[in-house]
């Protein structure tokens, strides 16, 4: 196999952090009267409450999760944009593993399937390109490095394994972004970036995504699933809505694969639920923290005020600009998929 100069790999495409300046809450919503002019004044000021809107009226998967776990991670990431200076491990693996099917996928596509061999070696490189022990966080205590540097490269053999020759289903897409809207006016609007889309030999359009956790939910939770199932509803203004979907979540870690289907019905049942929680993002003012289970590998506990006196002075910190800027500059790749994750 002919190797691809490094230069050209899509994967290795330097991305240039920016940093938006801060935006204001949007304001509550006025009530709507029953007089024509008062309607016709009520639409310029939803025309005009949209300008303050936290996210600029584009949302996604992450960004509701992120508010319905935790409001104040919400606002840190999305409204205030404060940069991330640590990640954590899993969140590192994953990203690798990501870099890599996608590249693996690229190859096929090009009827050039690289060995396992070369997968792994590949993979292993990435690693060592990418890792910053300042920024990537072992939140595990008394787990060694070498674990999660392993259960990388098992999710890989094993995905590599299952799927060789890679000729189940014919790709249509690899880190595919999707915009569209959840409403007619164009008001809601989604975006993601979908794993991977293929067509499988029965003509049905498959919505894949990599899942590097080792957690694998019951069929009931993966049935009321939101992120595919959305994507679902963006893809079906390209390929159409009267195609059979499979959404199939690929659990690598544990080399299982599931599946789900949506009805047109439950598509609508989503996208009223949606534009309901946009609603809500939209006239929430105050972002307060909530406690949870994955508070510890939140980017942002050094600010969270839940955390504040095991953490003296962070908040002072995370307003000073230079503090803010300080890490601007990261690993390119690490940039790059962070604002991938941020669409999921």
């Amino acid at each position: 196999m002919q190797r691809q100069p490094e230069a050209q790999d899509p994967i290795l495409r330097r991305r240039t952090l920016r940093f938006a300046n801060t935006r204001s809450p949007a304001e509550p919503r006025g009530v709507e009267t029953s007089t024509r002019g008062d309607r016709r004044a009520n639409a310029n000021e939803r025309r005009d409450e949209k300008r303050p809107d936290p996210l600029g009226t584009l949302y996604s998967h992450s960004r509701l999760s992120s508010f319905e776990n935790c409001p104040k991670q919400f606002e840190f990431r999305y409204i205030l944009k404060v940069p991330r200076e640590t990640e954590s491990v899993e969140a590192f693996v994953g990203k690798r593993v990501h870099e890599i099917l996608e590249r693996l996928y690229l190859f096929v596509g090009r009827g050039q399937i690289p060995g396992v061999e070369k997968v792994v070696d590949r993979y292993h490189k990435l690693w060592e390109e990418t890792w910053d022990p300042e920024r990537v966080r072992i939140v595990r205590e008394g787990t060694p490095l070498a674990f999660y540097r392993e259960l990388g490269e098992r999710c890989l053999r094993g995905y590599y394994a299952r799927h060789y020759p890679f000729d189940e289903d014919e790709t249509l897409g690899i880190e595919k972004r999707v915009v569209f809207p959840l409403d007619e006016a164009g008001e809601y609007r989604m975006q993601g970036i979908i794993d991977r889309i293929s067509r499988a030999r029965d003509g049905t359009i498959e919505v894949h995504d990599y899942k590097t956790g080792a957690r694998v939910p019951s069929q009931q939770r993966l049935d009321e699933d939101r992120q595919l199932a959305l994507y679902q509803i963006g893809l079906a203004r390209e390929y159409g809505d009267d195609v059979p979907y499979r959404l199939v979540w690929h659990f690598v870690a544990r080399n299982q694969i599931r599946t789900s289907t949506r009805t047109p019905e439950e598509l609508a049942v989503l996208r009223e639920k949606t534009i309901e929680r946009i609603d809500e993002i939209r006239r929430t003012t105050v972002f307060p923290p909530r406690k949870i289970a994955l508070c510890n590998w939140c980017e942002y506990k050094p600010l969270c005020p839940l955390y504040a006196e095991a953490h003296p002075g962070s908040e002072a910190a995370a307003e000073t600009p230079a503090e803010e800027a300080r890490r601007g500059s990261v690993a390119a790749r690490d940039v790059k998929r962070n604002e991938q994750l941020d669409l999921l």
